[in-house]
């Protein structure tokens, strides 16, 4: 039998998806064995135990300057952002995406536009939306906010164009105006890939939040990063690193259910 033709079984499925962590946990455990043996107060890569007393200092302990349990305040910080910028982003680009990709006259002059604003590094004008908008909460969701809405909207406007103009064609013969086949037609079928899109740019949401937070920041995940890096902390630092893995992974499965669940014919279509 050819290998492309073999599939797992949903215990092989397991199996095969929990050994590329299992090595790379393994392989951690022994380079950080092999290089405290050869200096104990080696910082590159701690032990399970540093790093077990890193994750009690910071998330069970409350700091002594502060009062507060520093992991908690951190999370609760840049979640806050996060939900913020892709808030402001999903609308934005549903409201474009929808605009370009259904109303001729406005994707002749938005397409254009999100094709290039979509071409430039939104780290590159960080500096310009720090000028623009101040240091404070509203600059690190703006960049979120630049960072992934034009990706948004130019994914939604191909969704848009791939609706069957034989829909289109025979809501306006049932006497359908443009706010109803909008509402009616063509919103109900954009809002599962509008999801969608939200799940592929939740990477480069957390980016910017991290690089926004480092940049200039009282708190935050990225805050806490870059702080203790001049300590070269990493019993602190990876354990950060996971925790934001972490959640981005519950948020992208969240999404990813949400989408089954308030559009299970979507997956049908789509097959």
């Amino acid at each position: 039998m050819r290998l492309i033709n073999l599939k797992p079984t949903r215990s092989w499925r397991l199996s095969l998806a929990m050994l590329p962590f299992a090595l790379l946990i393994v392989a951690y455990l022994f380079g950080s064995a092999a290089r405290l043996a050869d200096n104990p107060q080696d910082k590159l890569l701690p032990s399970p135990v540093q790093m077990a007393d890193a994750i009690k200092r910071m998330a069970v302990d409350e700091d002594t300057r502060s009062g507060k349990v520093l992991l908690w305040v951190d999370t609760a910080a840049s979640l806050k952002r996060l939900a913020m910028g892709l808030a402001i982003a999903a609308l934005l680009g549903l409201s474009l995406g929808l605009a370009a990709g259904i109303v001729p006259l406005f994707g002749a002059s938005l397409s254009p536009l999100l094709t290039i604003v979509s071409m430039v590094p939104p780290l590159a004008i960080l500096p310009v939306l720090f000028i623009v908008f101040g240091l404070e909460e509203l600059s690190k969701v703006m960049l979120i906010v630049i960072g992934i809405t034009p990706v948004i909207a130019r994914d939604i406007e191909q969704r848009a164009r791939e609706i069957p103009a034989e829909l289109l064609i025979k809501a306006q013969t049932l006497g359908a105006n443009t706010w109803t086949l909008i509402l009616r037609v063509v919103l109900p079928q954009l809002l599962p890939r509008l999801l969608i899109a939200l799940q592929l740019a939740l990477g480069s949401a957390w980016l910017f939040l991290i690089a926004a937070e480092a940049i200039a920041s009282t708190d935050g995940l990225g805050y806490r990063i870059f702080l203790v890096r001049r300590y070269l902390a990493m019993d602190v630092i990876l354990p950060y690193v996971a925790w934001i893995t972490l959640l981005a992974w519950l948020m992208d499965y969240g999404l990813k259910r949400l989408t089954r669940l308030a559009f299970p014919w979507y997956e049908g279509s789509r097959a």
